[in-house]
């Protein structure tokens, strides 16, 4: 435990970062890991666009350069008409989000470990992360558990990346990435021994000839409390570095561009670049170009995610849930608005689950069609334990519909659904029937009784709705299918907020909201009491009051507490206003379809000369200062004029000072955040083509999800990031009192602790920890988890540690997303070997088609390999057929036969293990020499892809094979 909290305290220093800078370069002229994988990710996802796009027949003008962006990408890789379509890239940026901060955070949790960043020769503990985390993440791909695989693939890439700094792989004169380090059955060579001298002193601070020229691998290293360090050795170098004041001094490090060989900084991010590149092609190779590319996040649509609940009065809500999905679906199916996935979740008492998460749509409609309403026992049911899995499945940003009409049983859970919401920014839309009802029937298989969902118990259903940026209908059962026109409303590309506000308690009062040339279809959603009337006026002085269902501005139509306002098409540009006389509490919520988007996230400074940023979990401080990373979509254009953190119940805005980072993205401080509850606002001007209107190019955006401050800090640091099965993991974390942001070194106190997960895993943690008097205004805890034997490698664990104050008045909390790793011990590559070679193909191209080509090879694993699990065409136009026969020695034989015309000469086929070593095999048609194929048994098939035609006899060829590692 000392040992673990020594670590806390060491990465609270200011300027401890021990790597390329994470997030942003305020030099302006250094390169980060954020850059370093952002280039990456968009480089390797347009070529896997452009092989497919090959592959299929159809054009690709997109160069492929650093000087990529998400919407280039996304619209050369859309197989619509892009020039003029709608597309959002909210999804593909959040995905690289979520890679860099991945990567970001092993200088968090990870700052002292050699291994992690290539310090102190740790070539083989370097490899070893690298390799245990690309399996990490080809197992979660499996599993179609693409989030955990994008924080899992951020951290590998950081330790690879670190590899090109840290050592001397660039001053040994290499251009190329050392592939060794992603190919663990490769030998590590060429490595300096402990006892061998690498480098001399630094002269007058000069290090550029500090290495000694003996063709050895090396890296520099590395100790904040230490000087020592073997004889003759190398250090990192820099003001942190302790060894680097012992002989030899100096450092190697190419961090930035003013660290010791800062010269060779650029070279060095290139190499890293082009090794992350050449990672995420094993990885490609592994998982196939479609899963690839839902790993990059490349998609327009946000998923489908139901949850249901399916006690005895629940008939008809089930029924409506299964006709507005099975709309969406049969609608959008084939096109690129076909939802990215489909989620479901049903619950009732005493149960809840299992998570349904597919991307096959009938695989969706045959379960949502299983569900049936029976049940019930009392009246609560486990709505909010449902809403957990769903959460935490569903990618960040998604919407998620509950259908109930039943209180929570497990209410105690609000402030977990809270953090969980605020954590991945999802919208909550409530579906409650019969909320107001006094004497509704619910049957169970025993007895009839009499239920009812008082005000009280609908409350925390608004409250979490209002928490999230999403609704509370409620409705009637025979109004529900007028409400649910919201599902498909958002079901629609690149839907954004422009605006949204709640009132409770509430008061008449008028909003203003400004109409840019790049929105379409925009809608309205208004609840309130029945008693609520309103006014809509657009910018040039058109009004329509709601006793006009269909007037010059808009068509409204009302479910119970819902008054939804569809908008005329191309309505003027500028400020629109709505007016709202009620009392009663009410929302008000503006979307629209638009390129133009943004999104958002918390971040905390690390003070200091070489000082950075990193994503921060929980709650900003009252009174203090917060940071926020801002990534605006859509459009090279947009112009950014301002960000405001804004109370939609109040007067109080807090505007923020930007700062561009670079293509899109602004680092935007709050000074002084006053305790509140608070939704970012952007304001901006677009001069781009797509504005319908030669007005004002201004936009606003607002971000759905509340962020609220909260005066408790808390803080958690894992020992790992992963998890085995049948393992537990300890987590120390640390609560504090805070004043205007600072810890409150005199203050007392005792905090309830609260620590869930989504996987009902055996966990541990203590009920209350005390901030006793002389400990600095902090208490400390620890936290346990055990994953069972049983659990899936590549699936995740989410855990939620929260503590609340005795007034039960303030709460914060840290969610930390756990990914469960089987340990691998097959790391061996499929073989290939050649089976079969003949005579020629036509040298004249004319005569191509009329001849075709036949290449076999037997695929093997090993005896004590994983065993072959795929064989795909990784390059030719021909079909392929696999089969599997005994090999003498007992192992299994993949044979696999592929037929292609001779206009088609060359082939790749990329054979995959069951843990994802990838082997390759290449042939090409050529030569005249003839050889008898071998004969093998005639086993069951399979075969795929290709355009061969079907013949009865073959010419054979020759064929040169050669084996092909990647």
């Amino acid at each position: 435990m000392a040992v673990l909290f020594m670590v806390a305290l060491v990465i609270s220093l200011p300027g401890l970062i021990n790597s390329f800078q994470p997030l942003f370069s305020f030099d302006g002229n250094s390169t980060t890991h954020r850059d370093i994988t952002q280039r990456a990710v968009l480089r390797k996802t347009a070529e896997v666009c452009r092989d497919i796009a090959a592959s299929e027949g159809r054009d690709f003008s997109l160069t492929i350069d650093d000087s990529l962006s998400t919407d280039k990408v996304q619209r050369a890789c859309s197989t619509t008409d892009s020039s003029t379509a709608l597309l959002s890239t909210v999804i593909f940026r959040t995905s690289i989000a979520n890679m860099y901060f991945g990567n970001a955070k092993v200088d968090v949790v990870f700052a002292l470990s050699e291994e992690h960043h290539f310090d102190d020769e740790t070539f083989q503990g370097g490899r070893d992360v690298i390799t245990a985390g690309v399996s990490a993440v080809k197992a979660s791909v499996k599993l179609e558990n693409f989030i955990a695989g994008r924080w899992t693939l951020g951290r590998a890439c950081h330790t690879l990346q670190d590899f090109y700094s840290h050592s001397n792989w660039v001053e040994l004169g290499n251009n190329a990435p050392y592939s060794t380090l992603i190919t663990p059955d490769q030998p590590l060579e060429n490595l300096a021994g402990l006892s061998t001298p690498t480098c001399r002193n630094c002269t007058g601070g000069n290090c550029e000839n500090n290495l000694l020229q003996q063709g050895l691998l090396t890296s520099g290293y590395f100790n904040v409390f230490s000087s020592a360090k073997p004889a003759g050795k190398c250090s990192h170098g820099g003001s942190f570095d302790q060894t680097s004041r012992h002989d030899p001094v100096g450092g190697i490090n190419k961090d930035d561009v003013g660290s010791s060989h800062g010269s060779l900084h650029h070279k060095a991010a290139d190499l890293a670049v082009n090794a992350t590149m050449e990672l995420l092609e094993d990885i490609r190779l592994a998982v196939g170009d479609k899963n690839f590319l839902r790993l990059m996040g490349l998609s327009q649509s946000s998923v489908l995610c139901f949850v249901i609940d399916t006690t005895g009065s629940m008939s008809d809500d089930i029924a409506e849930a299964k006709r507005v999905s099975f709309d969406i679906i049969d609608s959008k199916r084939g096109t690129q608005q076909e939802p990215s996935a489909y989620i479901l979740v049903p619950f009732n008492d005493p149960g809840f689950g299992p998570l349904i998460m597919t991307t096959n749509a009938d695989v969706f409609k045959d379960n949502i069609n299983k569900l049936s309403a029976s049940g019930g026992g009392d009246i609560p049911e486990l709505c909010l334990s449902g809403l957990q899995l769903a959460l935490t499945a569903a990618p960040p940003s998604s919407e998620i519909f509950v259908f109930t009409d039943a209180p929570a049983k497990d209410a105690y859970l609000k402030s977990t659904i809270t953090a969980l919401i605020e954590s991945s920014k999802s919208v909550v839309t409530f579906m409650l029937t019969d909320v107001l009802a006094s004497g509704r029937r619910r049957r169970s298989s025993q007895r009839v009784s009499s239920r009812s969902m008082s005000q009280s118990d609908a409350q925390l259903y608004r409250d979490l709705a209002r928490a999230s940026g999403g609704q509370a209908i409620e409705v009637t059962k025979s109004d529900l299918s007028l409400a649910t026109s919201v599902i498909k409303d958002s079901s629609a590309t690149a839907v954004v907020t422009v605006f949204q506000v709640v009132r409770n308690p509430g008061r008449p009062d008028n909003f203003t909201f400004t109409v840019d040339g790049s929105l379409r279809n925009m809608t309205a959603y208004i609840t309130g009491t029945s008693s609520l009337t309103f006014d809509l006026t657009s910018s040039t002085g058109v009004s329509q009051s709601s006793s006009q269902s269909s007037g010059p501005l808009a068509s409204f139509t009302t479910a119970g507490n819902l008054r939804r306002l569809s908008f005329n098409t191309d309505n003027q540009t500028g400020s629109w206003e709505i007016r709202v006389n009620s009392n009663n509490p009410y929302s008000v919520k503006v979307t629209g379809q638009s390129s133009v988007n943004f999104i958002f996230n918390l971040v905390e400074a690390h003070k200091g000369a070489h000082g950075d940023f990193s994503l921060k979990e929980g709650r900003p401080l009252s009174g203090g200062n917060a940071s926020l990373l801002v990534s605006v979509t859509g459009s090279d254009t947009v112009k950014v004029t301002g960000v405001t953190l804004f109370d939609s119940s109040g007067p109080t805005e807090v505007n923020g000072s930007l700062q561009s980072v670079g293509s899109g993205n602004f680092l935007v401080t709050f000074s002084g955040v006053p305790a509140g509850e608070f939704v970012v606002r952007i304001r901006g001007e677009d001069s781009s083509s797509t504005s319908r209107s030669t007005q004002s190019k201004s936009f606003q955006r607002q971000a759905p999800t509340q962020i609220k401050t909260s005066s408790i800090s808390v803080t958690a640091l894992a020992n790992n990031t992963n998890i085995e099965p049948g393992s537990t993991i300890s987590v120390p974390f640390t609560v504090a009192t805070t004043t205007n942001g600072v810890v409150n070194d005199s203050a007392t106190g005792t905090f309830t602790v609260r620590a869930n997960n989504d996987r009902s895993y055996t966990s541990t943690s203590p009920s209350t920890v005390t901030i006793a008097a002389g400990s600095g205004g902090k208490a400390n805890g620890t936290v346990t988890l055990t994953a069972p034997a049983s659990a899936a490698s590549g699936s995740d664990v989410t855990l939620t540690i929260e503590a609340e104050n005795t007034a039960a008045n303030d709460i914060n909390y840290t969610v930390l997303r756990l990914s469960v790793a089987a340990k691998v011990t097959d790391i061996t590559r499929p073989v290939c070997q050649v089976v079969s070679s003949s005579t020629v193909c036509p040298s004249s191209s004319s005569l191509c088609t009329s001849s075709q080509w036949e290449f076999i090879a037997n695929l093997t694993d090993g005896i004590n390999g994983t065993g072959i699990e795929s064989v795909a065409i990784r390059k030719g136009n021909g079909t392929l057929n696999t089969s599997t026969v005994a090999g003498a020695g007992g192992e299994n034989i993949t044979v696999a036969t592929y037929k292609a015309s001779c206009c088609s000469q060359n082939v790749e086929l990329a054979a995959v293990d069951k843990v994802g070593n990838v082997g390759m095999c290449v042939g090409q048609a050529k030569g005249s020499t003839t050889t008898a194929p071998v004969t093998t048994a005639a086993p069951n098939t399979t075969s795929t892809g290709g355009h061969a035609e079907s013949i009865s006899h073959y010419l054979w060829i020759s064929v040169v094979v050669s084996l092909l590692w990647k």
